[in-house]
């Protein structure tokens, strides 16, 4: 996002990003302009001490156009897809399909069908992380 003058023009942002926003919503059938920043999703988020943006800024910064921030957010490929945030939120935006969504369109943009995972060790992951990742890969 170009900085002038300590200010953003908000319209330039929104009017060149919205088709990469109108594509991460038709993935995920969410609808990022719902959130009102409770920070529901951030407080009940199993993952949030790891993350260096909040869920909520997460949202904020979609919200905003601003999709290179988003894109270079470590957030995103964090997200254990708990589905707590959409427990949470009073307004039904399920955050993890968002992420899902973002992750996708990361992943198509560099044409690859996969992520090179590193070595984790089981210990230091939390164990909503391997539940979420079971429940997502076997149903």
């Amino acid at each position: 996002m170009k900085w002038e003058g300590g200010c953003i023009n908000l319209r330039l942002v929104l009017k060149k990003n919205k088709h990469i926003l109108q594509k991460i919503e038709e993935i995920s059938g969410e609808n990022v302009f719902a959130c009102y920043q409770c920070g529901m999703c951030t407080a009940g988020c199993p993952m949030v001490s790891e993350m260096d943006v909040l869920p909520n800024q997460v949202i904020r910064l979609l919200q905003l156009g601003a999709m290179e921030e988003v894109i270079n957010t470590r957030t995103v490929w964090l997200c254990a897809s708990c589905y707590t945030c959409g427990a949470r939120c009073p307004k039904g935006v399920n955050l993890s399909r968002l992420m899902e969504a973002i992750r996708l369109m990361i992943l198509r943009e560099q044409n690859q069908d996969y992520v090179k995972i590193e070595k984790i060790v089981k210990e230091s992951l939390p164990q909503i992380a391997l539940i979420s990742a079971l429940r997502k890969f076997t149903s």
